[in-house]
């Protein structure tokens, strides 16, 4: 009995070797006829990481020509050199006969691009915007801009924010998306910038005088761009004043040109005016005590009913006296 049973289990891993054998012999004789394929697809895969380095290295300057951020083209170069390789895995798979793993490969990046672009999809945002400002250019490093109520010097353009300093040295850092789709206003793209400086004068004042002596101050200021005119428009009837404004343009470059065209206009005009005694008026405010309009208060007083009353002991011609003798001595 034990040495049929011995017999069996002898038998039985016999078979056993002989199928690991045949395995063994079948797997060596597929390696050797596939040995040809896997030298060609280790050559294509050589291949392509040299095309893989030579797209990265021409991506790179080509982009560093149209664009002057920093980060762009190092992006661009890596996703060139990402997109090249990957194409050579694909081939060497293909030419291993792995076509089913090259679709399983290709269903799985399409499943996780997906998920990515869902649970990214504000990065994403940012970035492509960040792309477009670094080609289109609406702003460069170094211009003064104003955009969601933030005005600075454009410090930076990264992939997802654009980091402004405002003239008061706080750093800003604005999401590019919220650049890309809002209002952006490039102060000194043009190298110029008009100032604008509001004045009012008296009432009793001649106004063609005004207006050509405004302009002459205007005129002599030296920080003036010759090449555009000197502008004085009267605006209106202001509450004490007639009111004007002095237009003229300057070279600019950074807020405090700006500031200095502003500070200049007023000191030449406030001269020029008093030079000529042209008055530029204080604000007046004149107190009516009638219900009607036009009634001074010694004459309101009696149809408010206080015609007797005052201070105590005293005549009604008696408290408007006291009440002129305190008006003039304020």
């Amino acid at each position: 009995m034990e040495e049929g049973v011995l017999a069996a289990a002898t038998e039985g891993a016999g078979s056993s070797f002989a199928t690991l054998q045949d395995k063994v012999h079948t797997w060596w004789e597929s390696g050797i006829a596939l040995l040809p394929n896997l030298v060609v697809a280790l050559i294509v895969v050589v291949v392509f990481g040299l095309l893989a380095k030579l797209a990265r290295s021409l991506v790179r300057r080509l982009v560093a020509r149209v664009t002057t951020s920093q980060s762009i083209p190092r992006l661009l170069a890596t996703l060139a050199n990402i997109t090249v390789l990957m194409i050579g895995l694909f081939v060497a798979l293909g030419v291993l006969q792995l076509d089913k793993t090259v679709t399983s490969l290709l269903a799985g990046a399409g499943v996780v691009g997906i998920a990515l672009a869902f649970a990214f999809q504000d990065v994403a945002a940012n970035l492509i915007a960040g792309v477009y400002l670094s080609f289109q250019k609406p702003m460069m490093v170094g211009d003064l801009i104003d955009t969601q109520d933030v005005e600075g010097k454009v410090d930076a353009i990264d992939l997802r924010t654009t980091r402004l300093r405002t003239t008061d040295g706080r750093i800003v850092l604005i999401p590019n998306k919220e650049i890309f789709e809002n209002v952006l206003i490039n102060l000194s793209r043009s190298g110029k910038r008009r100032v604008d400086v509001a004045v009012g004068v008296s009432y009793g004042e001649d106004l063609r005088r005004v207006k050509s002596i405004a302009h002459d101050a205007i005129a002599g200021l030296e920080m003036r761009d010759t090449d555009q005119g000197v502008e004085i428009f009267f605006e209106g009837f202001g509450s004490s004043s007639i009111d004007l404004v002095a237009r003229f343009w300057i070279d600019f470059e950074r807020m405090a040109d700006y500031k200095a065209g502003v500070s200049q206009a007023i000191i030449a005009l406030k001269e020029a005016f008093d030079a000529n005694d042209i008055m530029i008026p204080f604000p007046i405010r004149t107190l009516d005590f009638g219900i009607k309009g036009g009634q001074p208060l010694a004459e309101a007083l009696p149809d408010l009913g206080r015609r007797d009353s005052g201070p105590a002991g005293a005549t009604q011609e008696g408290y408007e006296g006291a009440t002129r003798d305190q008006v003039g001595n304020d």
